[in-house]
């Protein structure tokens, strides 16, 4: 019997078995609405009345993210004794906390090998979030956004009021009930150099009953379209642009217009969003005199840290251009025959000197910047 030996050109792509598993995750196949599903209320509404994803998208970062995610808990699992990725839920809300650290006294209830190492001196929610470069400075001055605050908030007020949920793995942790939450965490870890930075919080009740009370309000919506879009759509939110709704909400991209065109429906509203466009230009001009004073003021400051800012420069390299002499000679060097372009900037000289004008044409492939110009009414 002969055996064929089939080689591909290049090495099969992982991928496509990574988005496959990906999609085989439990979270993925979640039909209830999650803690993580708060991010946008229009988005939880589509997801809690069954709507159908319009967009998939590239997820290799968000799978990368998942990864890490995972290897950083196992490690805290298995070093730290901590409890990781416990599901809470109650009739309207699922959600899988990342870790939480109970204190000495609630794991005392617990048998010896779900207690953690070391106690936490308060019972503590954990919250792992991978960020980009691109968006740890915003991590640093800001810490958690509003979306993630509420996510957290929803794990927190869960585990006080119903306690971990009694599914398979955790039947004695749901033994314990509600469970006394006082402490909010979040660690972020910068995915491209491993950075990480923790955020510490008291539990707040107030905030948590503003977090339920906006999942009540996306449940008592009786269509996703009566739900505010928490973002401003693509093109401007990251999270608009990679949202598995993106069509259903913002509806198909039509070439040469924003999505956003579409929220106008006559001249009045027209006129209504010039009249805000102009008074929005009004207050940040100063803003932005004040910035280019600022920038010009540091001028010639050395790189380095001062104050709660670190002051970095980057461009001012030499760019890269054609060499047109170092090609002619390799030209000449292999034998070839030098190509011979007209002169351009030579030709138009000459018909500008005899007084000939200079044909030019429209390129429909190279289009200029499209910019606004939005001035005051002229009174009659």
């Amino acid at each position: 019997m002969t055996t064929l030996s089939i080689t591909p050109e290049r090495p099969v792509s992982l991928w496509p078995a990574a988005h496959a598993a990906d999609a085989r995750r439990p979270r993925s196949q979640q039909t209830k609405l999650g803690a993580s599903d708060t991010v946008c209320a229009r988005r939880a509404g589509y997801l809690l009345h069954g709507r159908p994803p319009t967009d998939t998208g590239e997820k290799r970062k968000a799978i990368l993210g998942t990864w890490l995610h995972a290897g950083i808990l196992e490690a805290a699992r298995e070093e730290y004794g901590w409890l990781v990725e416990r599901q809470v839920e109650d009739h309207t809300v699922r959600g899988h906390i990342d870790a939480v650290q109970l204190d000495s006294a609630t794991a005392a209830r617990l048998p010896k090998r779900l207690r953690p190492a070391l106690p936490a001196e308060e019972t503590t929610v954990e919250d792992v979030k991978t960020k980009s470069t691109y968006q740890w400075d915003n991590v640093l001055r800001y810490g958690a956004s509003e979306a993630e605050l509420r996510q957290v908030y929803l794990y927190a007020d869960l585990l006080r009021t119903e306690g971990f949920a009694g599914v398979r793995g955790q039947r004695q942790l749901a033994r314990l009930g509600p469970v006394p939450v006082t402490r909010i965490r979040f660690r972020f870890i910068n995915r491209d150099n491993g950075d990480d930075h923790v955020q510490e919080i008291a539990y707040d009740a107030e905030r948590a009953r503003r977090a339920r009370w906006w999942v009540q309000q996306v449940r008592a919506a009786a269509s996703p379209e009566e739900l505010p879009r928490t973002f401003q759509g693509p093109g401007i939110s990251s999270i608009c642009d990679h949202c598995p709704f993106r069509t259903a909400c913002w509806g198909p991209l039509v070439a040469d217009r924003s999505p956003q065109s579409q929220l106008i429906h006559d001249d009045e509203e027209r006129a209504k969003v010039l009249a805000e466009y102009a008074e929005v230009s009004e207050q940040i001009k100063p803003l932005r005199e004040k910035l280019k004073f600022l920038r010009a003021k540091l001028d010639g400051s050395e790189p380095g840290v001062y104050g709660d800012n670190v002051l970095k420069w980057s461009g001012g390299n030499p760019t890269k251009v054609d060499d047109v002499e170092a090609m002619v000679a390799l030209y000449r060097r292999a034998g070839l025959q030098v190509p011979m372009v007209p002169d351009a900037a030579a030709m138009k000289a000459t018909l500008t000197e005899v007084g000939i004008p200079v044909p030019t044409r429209l390129d429909h492939d190279r289009r200029t910047a499209v910019s606004i110009n939005v001035t005051v009414r002229k009174q009659p």
